[in-house]
């Protein structure tokens, strides 16, 4: 067997964490072209290199088809129920910061905590006959936020992508989505509630709770683990 790492496949998230690694004496890259999802680990025996999509990783830590992975804490909690079970955290990797937040039109001006978003959503359904719609891709997340804010008169819309413009598009009246500097949901007139933090996240290196493992492989990742510190 080999102790298997996953790791995000493209872009700056790749990058980032091969950076993260190589300060720590263990050289991921890729072998092949960009189509290729191939790669390579020098700096340590045993250790087999997978490259996933972060979409992936959280689906294959809880399945146990890889022993660590790289993803952000966004994905963990959203794509695993009772995730903690499934999978735990080795190191937060000081990258890939970003906020799930709740936002509404910055023309709403009585509306700044979730308790004003709960009153406007009750008129809201009153007067227009549906639910105000809150589009995200983050389900599970905003639905368990809400449930504990007291936020009950809504109905999600699924956005896989440019969730900023759903409300400007009018296939939605509110977000729940990810940022990083704000700078998107402003220029799209979006304004965070003040009490819409619903999840902070980073990239973050964990560990499968039901990977098997034989001896050889648990010398190998504790090996590992003592090179990253």
């Amino acid at each position: 067997m080999t102790v298997k790492l996953g790791v995000p496949s493209k872009g700056r998230l790749m990058e980032k964490t091969f950076e993260w690694f190589a300060k720590r004496g263990v050289t991921l890259s890729r072998t092949g072209s960009d189509r290729e999802y191939a790669g390579a680990v020098d700096g340590i025996e045993g250790v087999t290199l997978v490259l996933l999509s972060a979409g992936e990783i959280p689906r294959e830590l809880a399945a146990g088809r890889i022993h660590l992975g790289v993803t952000g804490t966004d994905l963990i909690h959203e794509k695993l129920p009772l995730w903690e079970q499934q999978v735990e955290p080795v190191e937060e990797l000081g990258f890939g910061n970003a906020d799930l937040v709740l936002a509404v039109p910055q023309g709403w001006v009585d509306v700044d905590l979730t308790d004003d978003l709960d009153a406007v959503a009750a008129m809201f359904r009153a007067r227009h006959g549906f639910r105000l719609r809150i589009a995200t891709k983050y389900h599970r997340l905003v639905r368990e936020f809400l449930r504990e804010a007291g936020v009950a008169d809504y109905a999600l819309v699924d956005s896989q992508g440019a969730t900023e413009g759903t409300v400007a598009n009018e296939t939605a009246e509110a977000i729940a989505d990810i940022t990083s500097s704000g700078e998107t949901l402003r220029a799209n007139h979006l304004k965070v509630l003040s009490d819409g933090l619903i999840l902070a996240s980073q990239a973050t290196l964990w560990r499968s709770r039901g990977a098997a493992l034989d001896d050889a492989d648990r010398i190998v990742l504790r090996a590992l683990l003592e090179r990253l510190g």
